[in-house]
């Protein structure tokens, strides 16, 4: 491996790693406590008020707020290192010498993909493996510490199995697991079989079963119908849980498994969460490739010597961050509120800035 490395890499490219990815973990680092200043003066009231402990609060929330917006902000904190110690190195007339030393821009190029790359695996395994464990940590704190309220969905009608059993709720009541105005309905193809009409359906955790109140039932053979009214409590087992009635934010803390388990109850059910949850996994893979079309883009707008310093290819880092965050933001609407397949949208920002990469590599200074 030594052989390896010492063939291919030089003094000067392990000057520029240590550089490249120096300068990326300090400005990480920085921004990660000014997030977390932040954050705390925004949430005092809810730590107060809800009485969290110390160890809630720094081993369940932050451990998961941490490594979430450490991931969320790694490509752009890249970019703008990247610009920072690139442009640094072109005021002072370092890179002149390298590329007047029969190195191509190519060759010089080398060193950053191979600090990219080490980002790449860290984000790689850490938006696979890591960050849906700790954000569960965060999320359940948050809801447990009532962050966002109740976040109850209303008028929820769902397909349980594909056998044709539905169900359907009007509102539903968080705190006491009650759905009101409940509906269950088993279907034989096209036709209506049976109809179970309930003031109240209540879950109860320890049976993992749902207690339907004050219902009457319709069943339906052909011409031949029969309506029972004023049944006794009944309990029965359903495909159906509390999660399915609230507004869920969960998605980025379910594992790759549960995820795509989700995904797959998700398609026989089809209460409009799909794209949300394939957009979800499919950017998981994808969003670390940003760090190899970032660092190209840096690379090739830092590398000239400007008068004025490294002012003007900051701002232009800036600009570009902010394109860049525009674009993910329309890519994820475009695929959940609008017709445009998900797997195409975790492409768009990556795609369109790496074309950008390519050209701004044939005009950067050779």
């Amino acid at each position: 491996m030594k052989a390896f490395l010492d063939r291919y890499l030089k003094i000067i490219d392990w000057y520029i790693i240590k550089k490249y990815l120096g300068t990326f973990f300090f400005t990480m680092i920085l921004f990660i406590v000014i997030s977390v200043v932040f954050d705390i003066s925004e949430h005092m009231d809810n730590f107060l008020t809800k009485h969290a402990t110390f160890y809630e609060i720094a081993f369940k929330y932050y451990a998961g707020f941490i490594p979430f917006y450490m991931n969320l902000l790694s490509p752009l904190i890249n970019f703008l290192a990247v610009i920072y110690f690139t442009a640094k190195m072109a005021n002072q007339t370092e890179i002149v010498p390298i590329l007047s030393g029969k190195a191509s821009f190519n060759r010089f190029l080398r060193p950053y993909f191979v600090a990219a790359s080490v980002i790449f695996v860290i984000s790689f395994f850490a938006n696979v493996y890591l960050i849906p464990f700790t954000n569960r940590l965060k999320i359940d704190f948050e809801n447990s510490h009532g962050f966002y309220g109740d976040a109850s969905k209303n008028d929820v009608h769902l397909q349980l199995d594909k056998n044709g059993t539905y169900a359907y709720a009007q509102s539903y009541d968080n705190t006491t697991h009650a759905a009101y105005q409940f509906v269950l309905e088993k279907m034989h193809g096209d036709t209506l079989r049976e109809k179970i009409v309930a003031n109240i359906a209540v879950y109860d955790s320890v049976k993992n079963k749902w207690s339907i109140r004050d219902y009457s039932v319709r069943y339906i053979n052909g011409l031949h119908e029969k309506m029972l009214t004023n049944q006794p409590d009944k309990d029965t087992t359903l495909d159906l849980k509390p999660s399915d009635f609230v507004i869920n934010n969960a998605y980025p803390a379910m594992s790759l498994k549960e995820l795509n388990r989700r995904i797959e109850k998700e398609k026989i059910r089809g209460a409009g969460d799909l794209k949300d949850m394939l957009y979800e996994k499919y950017n998981r893979f994808v969003y670390p490739l940003s760090s190899f079309v970032l660092t190209l883009i840096g690379v090739s707008i830092s590398s000239r010597k400007v008068r004025g310093g490294i002012g003007l290819p900051l701002g232009i880092g800036l600009f570009l961050c902010f394109a860049y965050i525009v674009v993910i933001k329309f890519a994820l609407v475009f695929a959940t509120k609008g017709g445009l397949p998900p797997i195409a949208a975790v492409f768009i920002p990556n795609g369109l800035f790496g074309l950008l990469g390519l050209y701004l590599l044939i005009k950067a200074p050779k």
